[in-house]
């Protein structure tokens, strides 16, 4: 069984749930830098990081949870040079123990303009 959070953010185009909590208390979720009103932050990789982690916690929030709760967090980005600029913003939200993570380059995203996006993983008991 699984049960749809309401993050607050308009659906997109795609088929897809912003977060899916699981029976067992496991919590799936996916950010890119999206405001709001669902346009999509083209600007500097700093200000999407910011953006998409906030989102994530946002989530995280509303199923009930804190970003202690993130087992968790793949992160897709454009430019492999920009890690150490995502790594600083995800220090920002995230403190140790550290999620368990992987960051991978990709060649592009389907929002055009969108550097990175986030698969996070949380335990919300």
């Amino acid at each position: 069984m699984k049960q749809v959070i309401d993050v607050g953010l308009p659906p997109l185009k795609q088929a897809f749930s912003w977060a899916v909590k699981a029976k067992g208390d496991m919590l799936f979720s996916v950010y890119g830098p999206v405001r709001p009103d669902g346009s999509i932050d083209t600007g500097h990789i700093e200000q999407q990081a910011r953006l998409t982690f906030a989102n994530l916690q946002q989530t995280v929030h509303a199923a009930g949870g804190t970003l202690d709760n993130v087992t968790q967090v793949l992160i897709y980005m454009t430019d492999v040079a920009d890690m150490a600029a995502i790594d600083a913003v995800y220090r920002e939200f995230f403190i140790e123990p550290f999620p368990n993570r992987a960051s991978v380059g990709v060649a592009a995203l389907v929002e055009p303009g969108m550097k990175l996006e986030v698969l996070s993983y949380a335990m919300i008991p």
